[in-house]
């Protein structure tokens, strides 16, 4: 790899054996995508995706820990992914026992190394820290040294900044040497497409389905998005970027997509059209009927597929301010043709701490408050993580929690029709 003097410098030592170790690994990360250069890291902020306490992370604490006594700070203070334990979810003594007792049990010491090497603020917990509630928003064209796959495909989707998919821990130390490799999607030519996705159903399509599809269809690769726009419109408004985010969380989690391009919608489609795809590029048509194919062939991995469920999640990634105010008049609505005062089933939504706080200051907070319904902080995987969670019968609209956990997926449709206590 090519350094520039300071980089060599920095390598050799000149700012420490700690920052010349980052260096190294930084170096050595681009090496093995065969990156030929480093470029700045231009954001104001950072985010890690490495945020829960859990007990047998000690090499993740150790190495923080070098940092501190070294004296290296972040080059950017950042924001982190949501927290895993929140005590207004429902559990039972013995789930809560291992919550506490056997995961998370170095959370609060981990969050006081995350405040010692640069958290923003004690609020910024979230997998959505480009929300106008958080005050992590890239601008177009940043360099970001992002590793949350969700946020790193938002980011370089409907934001125009620009990201590689990078593992956890690699996020803070391109923040701290405040370089990253060149490499994949920070390059022109990486974020070009190689498929073509055609849309041609007879409705707006579920956006957790359709990313779901597109993500297991394309892996790795950048879609080129065809005949979304009917649905989403020509502007990136709060309910198309709410849409883009969930959407773009299922490609990121169903496949390993960190970039797509919708077309007339998203910024570098807009500006550059069908120029960003690449001579040769496959073609995927996405119908009602192949939509119906994928969702019929998730997997139902509950110990009696029959069950009847026990909780269920909205939220992953994290809702927007728009979306809770949706999701309360459509619950309030559900229940009335269903003759019940409290969903039937125990659900939680779960947005960002500033989102949270944002909704509280509205009519709609005592209003979902009233349908029985939680709002919580959390990462919900994070809950499922708990073997004694995993066994229970959990359903989500969320595509990446039912591909990291035992949750089973239902459209949003289905789960109102669910927790009001319709028929389905």
């Amino acid at each position: 790899m090519k350094l520039t003097e300071q980089q060599q410098q920095i390598l050799d030592g000149a700012q420490g054996e700690t920052m010349a170790k980052v260096m190294k690994t930084m170096v050595m990360y681009g090496e093995a995508f065969e990156a030929e250069t480093m470029v700045p890291v231009t954001s104001k902020h950072n985010h890690l995706v490495t945020s829960f306490g859990l007990k047998v992370m000690s090499p993740v604490y150790d190495l923080m820990q070098q940092l501190i006594d070294a004296g290296v700070e972040s080059g950017q203070t950042f924001s982190v992914d949501p927290r895993p334990v929140d005590k207004n979810v429902p559990a039972n003594f013995l789930q809560n026992l291992v919550f506490n007792k056997f995961m998370y049990t170095k959370q609060d010491f981990y969050e006081g190394q995350l405040n010692k090497l640069g958290l923003m603020d004690k609020n910024a917990f979230t997998c959505t820290c480009y929300m106008d509630e958080v005050g992590n928003k890239p601008q177009k064209g940043d360099i970001l040294s992002w590793a949350e796959s969700s946020a790193v495909v938002y980011a370089n989707s409907v934001l125009g900044a620009r990201c590689n998919r990078n593992s956890g821990i690699i996020d803070i130390m391109g923040s701290i040497v405040g370089y990253v490799p060149y490499f994949g999607l920070l390059t022109d030519e990486g974020r070009k497409a190689t498929w073509i996705v055609e849309i041609k159903t007879t409705k707006k399509p579920e956006a957790q389905l359709l990313g779901s599809a597109i993500g297991m269809k394309v892996m790795e690769d950048v879609p080129f998005v065809k005949g979304l726009d009917k649905w989403l419109g020509t502007k990136l408004d709060d309910k198309a970027c709410a849409y883009l985010k969930d959407f773009g969380a299922a490609t990121a989690s169903n496949g390993a997509v960190g970039l797509y391009h919708i077309e007339n919608l998203t910024p570098e489609a807009v500006e550059q059209g069908e120029s960003l795809i690449k001579e040769g590029a496959k073609v995927y048509v996405i119908d009602d009927a192949e939509l119906e194919r994928v969702k019929k062939e998730y997997p139902v991995i509950w110990k009696n597929p029959d069950a009847k469920p026990k909780l269920c999640f909205v939220g992953c990634p994290h809702l927007s301010l728009e979306q809770l105010k949706d999701w309360t008049v459509k619950i309030e609505e559900g229940l009335k043709q269903t003759g019940k005062k409290k969903v039937v089933i125990n659900t939680v939504f779960t947005a960002s701490p500033g989102v949270l706080e944002a909704f509280e200051k509205t009519e709609y907070a005592a209003r979902l408050k009233a349908t029985g319904v939680i709002t919580s902080y959390i990462c919900p995987l994070m809950y499922m993580n708990n073997p004694l969670c995993k066994k229970m019968p959990v359903i989500t609209s969320s595509n990446k929690l039912r591909t990291y956990t035992s949750a089973r997926y239902y459209t949003d449709a289905e789960i109102l029709t669910t927790i009001t206590g319709g028929k389905s």
